[in-house]
């Protein structure tokens, strides 16, 4: 393979190693669906703790389990939009080009407009 073939790759990798794993990483975490999700999950399980340990809480009789339960499995089937567009774009030919459209990096067009 020649040298100028393999810049392209390098790039591609390097760009993967420095923003774009980090970038999918950030998008999940930082997705409002998660967070709702996330939220939800957490009230569901306060709740069903109160009423396992508490028999005056407000909570006690209430079915705090079956609300627990479906918040799991909230949790577990949530969606992510941005997922959709990963998994698209990771079944591309060219995947990182696709990764690249979805997580530009602001850096480089912030160095562009300047130009």
């Amino acid at each position: 393979m020649a040298e100028g073939e393999l810049e392209p790759l390098k790039s591609d990798m390097l760009w993967l190693k420095e923003r774009g794993i980090a970038s999918v990483a950030e998008s999940v975490l930082n997705s409002e669906e998660l967070d709702k999700t996330v939220a939800h999950l957490l009230i569901a399980a306060r709740n069903d703790g109160y009423a396992q340990g508490y028999a005056k809480s407000a909570t006690h009789g209430v079915d705090t389990e079956a609300a627990l339960a479906a918040a799991k499995t909230q949790f577990n089937n949530v969606q992510l939009p941005v997922m959709d567009l990963i998994i698209v774009a990771l079944q591309s030919e060219d995947h990182v080009a696709q990764l690249r459209e979805i997580f530009p990096n602001k850096e480089e067009d912030e160095d562009e407009d300047l130009a």
